[in-house]
């Protein structure tokens, strides 16, 4: 048995729908400006050029119906809905038309973004991770898996803020497909079961605050809530 200087930290996992089993999660990757109304109102042309990539550390998830605390050091926290897919089948160069075998289920999530530290790296030309990777900012609402509910090409993807809809648009407006998506990141890391894909979001981002209620859903997936805290 290995001995360890310090105890080794717990395994972040989400819950899985209709389960009192746990998804264990290994790290969270995300697909920046997915959508091609979002990457207009972020001031960017949203022709298809190649998809890049963010991460944000595993235990950045919490669960559905929390309240998150208010991350320190902004004063811009934006709110961005997204299809949310579990790797369970791990792969290299996996070919686009054998990408939907590696999916183990899909969720609602919330890409948590402190916009005005993510603005300033940008103009800096600097890493993302301090507007994208902190603590609390992966909500996640439970897994469905595939055998469940199939795959999840086309529905309706919508957030509301305190009950009044901000986003609102179609899974299948996605730039990159979720096959794509998956084919294209396995080009540059070996995807293991366990890793999370967050796919991008619409357009209608914008900011909340102390006590504001966040609700949104993908048809099929059900919905997510959670409280400023």
């Amino acid at each position: 048995m290995t001995a360890y200087v310090l105890p080794p930290p717990p395994v972040n996992s989400l819950a899985v729908s209709g389960s009192g089993e746990r998804f264990p999660v290994r790290r969270i990757l995300c697909v920046g400006r997915n959508y091609e109304a979002h990457a207009r109102e972020m001031g960017k042309d949203p022709t298809r050029e190649k998809p890049f990539f963010f991460m944000k550390p595993a235990d950045t998830i919490i669960d559905d119906g929390a309240t998150m605390p208010y991350p320190p050091l902004t004063a811009n926290l934006h709110y961005e809905i997204e299809l949310v897919l579990a790797i369970g089948k791990d792969g290299a160069n996996i070919p686009e038309d054998r990408a939907l075998e590696h999916v183990w289920g899909y969720a609602v999530g919330l890409d948590m973004t402190r916009r005005d530290l993510q603005t300033e790296a940008k103009d800096h030309g600097r890493p993302w991770e301090w507007g994208k990777a902190f603590d609390h900012s992966a909500p996640i609402a439970p897994l469905h898996s595939v055998a469940k509910v199939g795959h999840i090409a086309k529905g309706r993807i919508w957030l509301a803020v305190n009950g009044k809809v901000k986003q609102d648009q179609d899974v299948a407006d996605l730039i990159w497909s979720v096959p794509e998506i998956i084919s294209i990141c396995s080009k540059s890391v070996e995807l293991k079961a366990g890793d999370i894909i967050m796919t991008g979001t619409p357009s209608g981002v914008g900011a909340v605050v102390k006590g504001d209620r966040i609700t949104g859903g993908v048809a099929g997936l059900g919905e997510i809530a959670i409280t400023i805290g």
